[in-house]
């Protein structure tokens, strides 16, 4: 069983930036995928961003430029940093991990990314 805790998000203006967290723990398996989904209430969870223990990186068309994905393997920890943060990024961002990117395994308990004036 993995556990993931998120740690970031909160309320920021048009144009400002964010930076989320999410720390895997318990036994995590190799090679995985880690990144995150968001989603609002009423639609599909969307998928925003993920990266490889090897570093290799996916980016949703919505969001390339504006967000960067990372990760320290020594710590099992990845960050997203938003910049250029548009109201249509807001929504409750979900961390996950899994042998895919179309396939989490485990999810952390989601964290809400709020871009409004």
């Amino acid at each position: 069983q993995v556990q993931l805790v998120e740690s970031g998000g909160g309320l920021v203006q048009p144009g400002g930036s964010l930076r989320v967290s999410c720390a895997a723990s318990g036994s995590v398996f190799r090679p995985n995928v880690m990144g995150w989904y968001r989603q609002v209430p009423g639609n599909q969870r969307e998928l925003v961003a993920t990266i490889t223990n090897g570093g290799g990186m996916y980016y949703a068309d919505s969001v390339i430029g504006r967000f960067t994905i990372s990760r320290d393997n020594a710590k099992n920890t990845i960050h997203l940093q938003m910049n250029s943060l548009e109201r249509s990024d807001t929504a409750v961002y979900y961390c996950f991990i899994g042998s895919s990117r179309w396939s989490p395994s485990s999810w952390g308990q989601g964290t809400q990314v709020t871009v409004s004036s």
